[in-house]
């Protein structure tokens, strides 16, 4: 059975979205990864579908998700992206990124590096326990 990792944020539009793309492109089939808020919106923030599609990763299609306990207890690895969430009973790390939110582009892109930094080393370190 495949580890799955759980990136959680309040809204899932931003940060959990870029963590779940780019953990799946590092990770490739090896890891199941999902992304999940604990108050969801309607859709990805569009300056963040931007900026992740500069750096080749389409997230135009995703829709923010409603945390959901069977996720939660399915998963090996929850990770909080630096927002304040509240009813995850478990939390294995918190990255601690800001909001990109309204953001300027190079801010945005700033973030996205941040968050592919820490994807690419969770990967590496997921690949090795295997």
């Amino acid at each position: 059975m495949k580890p799955l990792v759980l990136f959680v944020c309040k809204h899932n539009t931003g940060r959990s979205q870029m963590a779940e793309a780019y953990l799946r492109a590092f990770a490739g089939d090896l890891v199941e990864v999902a992304s999940a808020g604990t108050i969801a919106a309607d859709r990805p923030d569009p300056g963040v579908v931007a900026t992740m599609a500069e750096d080749g990763i389409d997230i135009a299609a995703a829709r923010p998700k409603l945390l959901d306990a069977s996720t939660v207890d399915r998963a090996r690895h929850i990770v909080t992206m630096g927002c304040d969430v509240e009813g995850v009973p478990r939390i294995d790390a918190d990255w601690g990124l800001p909001d990109p939110k309204g953001e300027s582009p190079e801010r945005l892109r700033e973030i996205r590096d941040a968050v592919k930094a820490k994807a690419r080393a969770l990967a590496d370190e997921l690949l090795q326990t295997r």
